[in-house]
């Protein structure tokens, strides 16, 4: 399973103090089919704990996801700053995701190097 972050959502996640390895749980849960909600297209929403604080008081996540290949991390944000995205959002999201999850390995090459996309590596 390769993951990825674009560059919008990998500076909010360092703001937010949202660690690669929260991400990599994320995405293991996921594969597990533990998913908050599944918003059509490929884009699902996934809860995260930061800081302690927990899921429920955590951010929110908005992916692309394909089970047993890949997941690039879209947008988040925290519980107390908004409800949920709205409906213009998903359906840019849902283009996004079609896009990404369509990339094959030069094009994930070329957008790591042109820092588009940063991959979240194992360790």
């Amino acid at each position: 399973m390769q993951i990825f972050q674009t560059k919008w959502f990998a500076r909010w996640a360092a703001n937010e103090g949202l660690l690669e390895q929260a991400l990599r749980n994320a995405v293991s849960e996921m594969e597990q089919g533990l998913i908050d909600a599944n918003l059509g297209g490929h884009v699902v929403k996934k809860r995260i704990g930061v800081g302690g604080r927990g899921k429920s008081g955590g951010v929110r996540t908005i992916l692309a996801f394909k089970v047993k290949d890949k997941a690039f991390f879209l947008y988040g944000f925290a519980k107390n700053q908004r409800d949920n995205i709205d409906d213009k959002e998903l359906q840019a999201l849902k283009k996004m995701a079609a896009h990404l999850l369509a990339y094959d390995r030069k094009a994930l090459e070329k957008a790591i190097k042109t820092q588009e996309l940063i991959e979240v590596t194992y360790e």
